[in-house]
C-alpha cells in the first residue's frame, strides 16, 4: 500500500511539473518523472505474481511473470528516445527565440505573426 502511494505521489509530482512549470527543460524532467513512475508501477504490480525469477527453475511454481519486465525495458528505451527528441526540439527553440520560457516564446511568436 505504501509503495503504491509513493508511486502515485511521484506520478502526481510529474503532472504538477508539466502543468505548472514554464521552463521547457523542467517540463522534460517532469515527463521523465512520469515515465519513471509508470515503469515502477508496472514492475511493482508484476512482481506480486510470484517470488522466484523464471531462470532455469526446476520447480515451476510461484514464479514472477517476466512479461511486465520485458515491456518496461521497451518503455525505458522509448522514454530515452522521447527525452532525446525533446531536448533536440528545445535546442532548436532556444536557437530561434533565445529563451526557454514558454510565456516569452508565445509573446514573441504572436508578435511575428501579427
Amino acid at each position: 500500500m505504501t509503495i503504491t502511494a509513493l508511486i502515485l505521489t511521484l506520478l502526481l509530482l510529474g503532472f504538477w511539473g508539466i502543468l505548472s512549470k514554464r521552463h521547457l527543460v523542467k517540463k522534460i524532467v517532469a515527463l521523465n518523472i512520469i515515465n519513471s513512475a509508470v515503469i515502477i508501477l508496472f514492475i511493482n504490480m508484476g512482481s506480486r505474481s510470484g517470488e522466484t525469477a523464471p531462470i532455469l527453475v526446476k520447480e515451476m511454481m510461484d514464479i514472477v511473470d517476466p512479461l511486465p519486465q520485458a515491456l518496461m525495458l521497451t518503455a525505458i528505451v522509448i522514454g530515452v528516445s522521447i527525452t532525446a527528441f525533446g531536448v533536440c526540439l528545445i535546442y532548436l527553440i532556444f536557437q530561434k527565440y533565445g529563451t526557454l520560457d514558454i510565456d516569452k516564446i508565445e509573446r514573441e511568436h504572436i508578435g511575428e505573426h501579427e
